[in-house]
């Protein structure tokens, strides 16, 4: 297998673990129970979030969270999806940089709209915090889908500073 395809297994492999690490969490952790990991800055905690990043439409009716939620994941899956197969072929000019991040951010939609499908929330478990200030708790798919993002925006700014390759303009004819 060509690294260009070995870059395939990257959204199965984070989808099993996204899985498995919520598995874990769902059947060892009480819900909103919370286990330190290192004192005043990591901990794991159980929490199921029915919204979206941030606990957005958390309080909207069920079948707006469902319609948006499911809705609008399974577009952007379908989409990342299309973008990627379209980077794997042979002829497409996108680096392994580009196909690693779609490949994340694949993976990880597809984790947390299995959620949504199954279960009507996402299993959120790793909390970041420092004195007052709480970052709002994630997931290995959501991990995904940011680090997936921030890939895809490097690229971009990369991209954005290259110079231009000119071509060269063709020789005069002598006469």
């Amino acid at each position: 297998m060509t690294p260009r395809y070995a870059i395939t297994l990257i959204s199965p492999l984070i989808f099993l673990l996204d899985r498995a690490t919520k598995y874990l969490i769902e059947t060892r952790v009480s819900l909103w129970d919370t286990h330190s990991v290192i004192a005043g800055f990591f901990s794991i905690i159980h929490t199921q979030n029915k919204g979206a990043a941030f606990s957005l439409l958390q309080d909207a009716p069920d079948w707006v969270r469902a319609v948006v939620l499911i809705g609008v994941s399974s577009l952007v899956a379908l989409v990342v999806a299309f973008m990627l197969v379209r980077a794997l072929k042979p002829s497409d000019t996108q680096g392994n940089f580009v196909r690693v991040a779609l490949a994340l951010v694949l993976g990880g939609a597809c984790g947390n709209l299995y959620d949504r499908i199954f279960h009507g929330a996402v299993t959120d478990f790793l909390m970041f915090y420092w004195r007052d200030y709480q970052f709002p708790s994630f997931n290995v798919a959501d991990s995904s889908i940011f680090i997936g993002a921030c890939l895809l925006l490097l690229d971009m700014n990369r991209s954005a500073n290259k110079p231009e390759e000119k071509t060269p303009e063709p020789a005069l004819p002598a006469n």
